[in-house]
């Protein structure tokens, strides 16, 4: 039938070579054997439409382009494809099994191409070839007598449309119609940020040990294609115009995690993979990754254990993301496992700003040097934090931000743009002259990808001296009975805020928080590479689930209260500290 329907069509394909086409439900011509699709088509005349009684076509229309002999109409799904592979075979060479690249990206690729209605599928959600202004045969019969006084005028209007559409400024062939679809089409269309979340969500349904942190990281890094990307297209696919607004977002951790899920309710996946204890994105290898990270001792993941299980975060099916769920909420791993981290800490050192300094006296009066001091732990760490922010800040200016092929937005600003362009490499060339040195190339582009951000222990070239083998002493017995060294727990309001009416109060309630808990905060921000706000939002779902089933009489969240206090939520600025009695059988292993 496609041998039929190709008419003896044996050019090979500009991608495998192949010569095995086929022809798609939308007349298009493709390669069986790679999916590549080209410009040619199948020429269908639909005859109802030509010969019937009530309509007539009154103008066609074709964006008239001109383009040089080396570009190829293309489309923006086809350039954020070229951007997904480049990205897959980024990881794929950094360690990402390549069941990531082969068997789910692609899939995953496919099934949202065909359920947002761009491929594979009878009606694509837009028709970018040519515009067919129809009009009704009661319209004619009405506005015959006024159709001939009026013909200059139409005919003039008609030009202005016609020369409107074909003056559209955009290298990709479907831009314009691409940026005007509206409603949830629109909302389901892709994005540079979505690229990196179906990169995640793949990554997540392998069960690699990426979390969002890392993948942020290494683009950040230049080790993932993203900034600039246009750059490695291809000479025929000439990025101009409107192509500007699809391929120029910068990301953030909390965008591409918003992107991750409404990624997943397009495609309508199913449950992912469990995350079980031998999965790495685990709360159990997770915790000990950063405490490893932030030089604490591995005594500590014993209580970190604790946490987790008072706290009911261990269980398989909170840990498992199900998007088929009607409220599916996917968990920010490595926020959670350092807010966990922090709310163990506060339960053994109270981090109020008293608690930890008296304890670390307490401890130095009795000269043991295997005891872990918190005190040591900050004078340590915090030299070391101080000048890998340097570092990253300096790293982060060598970067090239500007790019070598700029962004054309329209013909009237192309000799302005490259202009600006050739004064900005003069004037480069002129201070490198100056300087007599060539441009030093990243650190992060030369060195070997870790990770990590610090290195503990006594060889050659680590940050500082390991504090992992110190032992914790944070207990007492009296009476028989084994007691925290810190008796008290502080929190801030716990009360939960309407997502709709009210937002992140971190800034409010940061002055009055206790200095110690904010450089921690401060601290696992700059590991993870987010706000401490993100970390801080975390810190309070932890201690929500960790206090509510140690101390379920004394504390209640009810959408009641919650309404209660709304007009208190929106005007408070200060810290409401309550205090909990915590002792050791409080937070057993429950076994």
């Amino acid at each position: 039938m496609d041998e039929q329907l190709t008419d003896g069509y044996s050019e090979p394909c500009g991608q495998c070579a192949a010569v095995d086409w086929g022809v798609s439900d939308e007349g298009q011509f493709f390669c069986r054997s790679c999916h590549n699709v080209i410009e040619k088509t199948r020429e269908v005349v639909d005859v109802n439409t030509l010969h019937s009684k009530h309509s007539r076509i009154s103008q066609i229309t074709r964006p008239k382009k001109k383009r040089q002999e080396n570009e190829r109409e293309w489309m923006i799904c086809e350039g954020f494809q070229f951007i997904l592979k480049h990205q897959a075979k980024a990881l794929v060479s950094l360690g990402v099994c390549m069941k990531f690249e082969t068997e789910v990206l692609w899939n995953f690729w496919k099934r949202y191409l065909q359920n947002t209605q761009q491929a594979f599928t009878r009606n694509p959600v837009y028709t970018p070839r040519f515009t067919v202004f129809m009009k009704s045969q009661s319209d004619l019969e009405s506005n015959s007598q006024s159709e001939q006084s009026n013909h200059t005028e139409v005919a003039s209007e008609m030009s202005e449309e016609i020369e409107a559409q074909s003056s559209v400024c955009s290298g990709s062939l479907d831009a314009a119609v691409y940026q005007n679809i509206k409603g949830t089409k629109m909302h389901n269309l892709m994005t540079m940020p979505r690229t990196l979340a179906l990169c995640y969500l793949a990554l997540l349904w392998v069960r690699e040990a990426v979390t969002l942190a890392d993948l942020l990281r290494m683009v950040s890094e230049r080790r993932v294609p993203y900034m600039n990307i246009h750059e490695a297209f291809p000479a025929e696919m000439r990025l101009f115009g409107k192509d500007v607004q699809f391929f120029n977002y910068l990301p953030s951790y909390s965008l591409v995690h918003k992107e991750a899920v409404t990624l997943a309710r397009i495609l309508q996946l199913p449950s992912f993979p469990t995350v079980s204890q031998d999965c790495l994105l685990h709360p159990l290898p997770l915790t000990l990754r950063y405490l490893l990270e932030a030089n604490l001792p591995n005594e500590l993941h014993v209580w970190v254990h604790k946490v987790m299980r008072q706290a009911a975060m261990v269980d398989s099916n909170f840990l498992t993301f199900d998007p088929s769920k009607e409220k599916p909420h996917l968990l920010r791993y490595d926020i959670q496992a350092v807010a966990i981290i922090i709310v163990a800490l506060k339960l053994l050192f109270k981090l109020d700003d008293h608690v930890e300094w008296k304890l670390s006296e307490e401890a130095a009066k009795k000269k043991k040097k295997k005891v872990f001091k918190l005190k040591r732990w900050f004078d340590v760490v915090q030299p070391v934090l101080e000048q890998a922010r340097k570092r990253e800040e300096r790293e982060e200016a060598q970067r090239q931000w500007g790019t070598t092929k700029p962004f054309i937005t329209s013909l009237k600003r192309k000799s302005l743009v490259l202009k600006k362009r050739r004064v900005a490499e003069h004037l480069e060339q002129k201070f490198q002259k100056f300087t007599d040195s060539a441009p030093e190339e990243s650190s992060s582009l030369t060195n070997h990808h870790s990770s990590f951000h610090f290195s503990w222990g006594k060889e050659d070239g680590s940050d500082g001296p390991s504090m992992y083998k110190k032992r914790l002493e944070c207990t007492f017995k009296k009476d028989g009975f084994k007691y925290l060294c810190n008796r008290k727990y502080w929190h801030p309001e716990l009360r939960l805020c309407p997502r709709k009416t009210c937002g992140d109060h971190f800034s409010e309630i940061e002055p009055s928080l206790p200095r110690m808990y904010v450089w921690v905060l401060d601290l696992f921000s700059f590991i993870l590479g987010v706000r401490q706000a993100e970390v801080h939002k975390e810190v309070l779902g932890v201690e929500r689930r960790f206090l509510k089933r140690n101390h379920q009489p004394k504390i209640q969240w009810t959408l009641t209260s919650c309404e209660k206090k709304k007009k208190r939520c929106k005007t408070a600025t200060h810290v409401v500290r309550k205090k909990t009695r915590v002792h050791e059988e409080n937070i057993t292993d429950g076994e």
